[in-house]
């Protein structure tokens, strides 16, 4: 009885482990010395523009060439 509990249990902190690492980060570095964090990857449109979704799920542009550096955010 009690292995038909742990087992489970054992499970779900798996999941929840592996799925939180999914999820990348990304700093998008300004001209004028900006840092902005995009939530996944951002997003080149054809319109000249990258967008991205911020940290607070906010989902903003900024024109490309404003754009220094887009660099991955190490976990």
């Amino acid at each position: 009885m009690k292995k038909a509990l742990v087992l489970p249990a054992i499970a779900l902190v798996a999941i929840a482990t592996l799925s939180g690492c999914t999820r990348t980060s990304y700093a998008i570095h300004t001209h004028d010395g900006r840092t902005l964090i995009s939530d996944g990857k951002p997003k080149e449109t054809s319109a000249g523009l990258l967008g991205y979704t911020d940290a607070n799920g906010v989902k903003q542009q900024i024109n490309k060439t404003e754009v220094k550096e887009v660099s991955e955010i190490p976990h």
